[in-house]
């Protein structure tokens, strides 16, 4: 390879390579995924670790201090380069390859003075990412997921996090067995028909279980719900079916942390 300013070329057969990490079926086989753009990728050094960096000359020549203890990782790159690999819109100056960390398969006994927020089914990354976002922003710093939940390492979930995934963790595991392996702990539910959550304390502990898109929390779930709670309109004879999760995250979480 041909070495610029300290940093080796990226090479097609490493770019494809790349490339092929926004399949879940590759991160999975390879344990590696893709966080793209300044913010996300520089918010995650550090916290997981490093694969590679594909970067342009000019972000390498701006961000040369940040960089200068990752030169044997760097791979540089221009703005085709980096098309090749990124999935998003506007072509980022950075993209960074990380190993994936290795998750316990064990079903945890937890802290019963916490807030943990269990997600069952939910498909769609960009809610995904800002769900974490939001927990991030309220201090709820470990989130449970249902195994048919979207890949947390989903390129647009990364992305969609910001950085809040270096602070955040997502554990894919049985719902149904967490919480009976922690029986003393409140869970809690988002139903249309439930307690106004404006009648519940603030600061409140336990599990918080928010449903899949389309179809709401799965029947397995819901018998183990003791407080159902809901969002209600402002006006209660107009108002849509329901409100998008990410959305009514944050409104839980804005209260219940």
């Amino acid at each position: 390879m041909t070495i610029v300013m300290g940093a080796f070329q990226l090479s097609k057969a490493k770019a494809k390579s790349f490339k092929a990490l926004s399949s879940k079926k590759e991160r999975d086989l390879k344990g590696l995924f893709l966080a793209e753009g300044e913010k996300c990728v520089e918010d995650m050094l550090g916290f997981f670790e490093l694969q590679n960096l594909v970067i342009t000359k000019s972000y390498l020549e701006r961000k040369f201090e940040l960089l200068k203890d990752y030169m044997d990782l760097i791979l540089e790159t221009d703005r085709h380069g980096m098309e090749m690999i990124s999935s998003l819109n506007t072509v980022p100056n950075v993209v960074a390859v990380f190993k994936k960390p290795k998750d316990s398969t064990e079903t945890p006994i937890l802290e019963k003075n916490s807030l943990y927020l269990l997600l069952d089914e939910i498909q769609d990354p960009g809610n995904l990412g800002t769900i974490i976002r939001t927990c991030d922003w309220f201090g709820v710093y470990e989130i449970f997921a249902s195994p048919t939940t979207v890949d947390v390492y989903n390129p647009k979930v990364v992305q969609a996090t910001m950085g809040s995934l270096s602070r955040v963790k997502v554990r894919y595991i049985d719902l149904c067995k967490l919480i009976e392996n922690n029986k003393e702990m409140t869970v809690m539910g988002t139903l249309l028909e439930g307690r106004d959550l404006n009648t519940i304390s603030s600061n409140c502990k336990g599990f918080l279980i928010m449903g899949n898109e389309g179809k709401g929390i799965s029947n397995e779930l819901l018998r183990k719900i003791q407080m159902p709670i809901t969002i209600l309109p402002k006006n209660p004879v107009s108002h849509p079916d329901s409100l998008n999760v990410a959305i009514a995250t944050a409104i839980c979480l804005s209260k219940l942390s």
